[in-house]
């Protein structure tokens, strides 16, 4: 059994996986800013654990996590999900509309992912891995805000990639 941590579990891709995590026997840490509609959606299941997270908030993350490692005792697989688009012209966007997908996209993994790699570290072992879109490697009209988030990711991805693949993460 392995034990995974979504964000952004309530629906579209966060949804699919958690689901077929469940039907494989793994554990789920599911998260969502509604831990309600996970209940809903999934109901009761022994390997399900429905903890509520805004990424956009590192204190939420670091309690998340901490939940999840009370229940299960550790977290194999991460899978930052969450995030959202934002489309329009770029010099229509309002600063709080580029903050605020900036604040999701690119500081919400930059929190989750924080809060758990000292838990992969100790353990030497763990997948990270972030869902990112076509949009992070070509920028297109009407998504240059939203695709400057995902080459965020990309390059965080890239990094992350060689600075722990020494510890055993992948």
């Amino acid at each position: 059994m392995k034990i995974w941590f979504i964000t952004g579990a309530s629906r579209g891709f966060g949804a699919l996986v958690t689901t077929r995590a469940l039907a494989q026997g793994d554990a789920v840490v599911a998260t969502a800013r509604n831990p309600e509609a996970i209940a809903e959606r999934f109901g009761e299941h022994p390997n399900l654990l429905p903890v509520a997270l805004d990424v956009t908030d590192d204190k939420q993350a670091a309690a998340a996590v901490k939940a999840a490692i009370d229940r299960f005792g550790r977290i194999e697989i991460l899978l930052n999900n969450a995030g959202f688009g934002l489309m329009g012209a770029v010099e229509e966007a309002t600063v709080a509309e580029v903050e605020a997908v900036y604040r999701t996209n690119v500081f919400g993994l930059l929190n989750v992912t924080r809060a758990v790699l000292p838990f992969m570290r100790r353990a030497r072992s763990g997948r990270i891995l972030t869902i990112s879109s076509i949009g992070g490697y070509r920028g297109a009209a009407g998504f240059g805000v939203y695709s400057s988030t995902k080459f965020a990711v990309e390059g965080l991805s890239e990094a992350l990639h060689d600075e722990l693949a020494p510890l055993g993460i992948h």
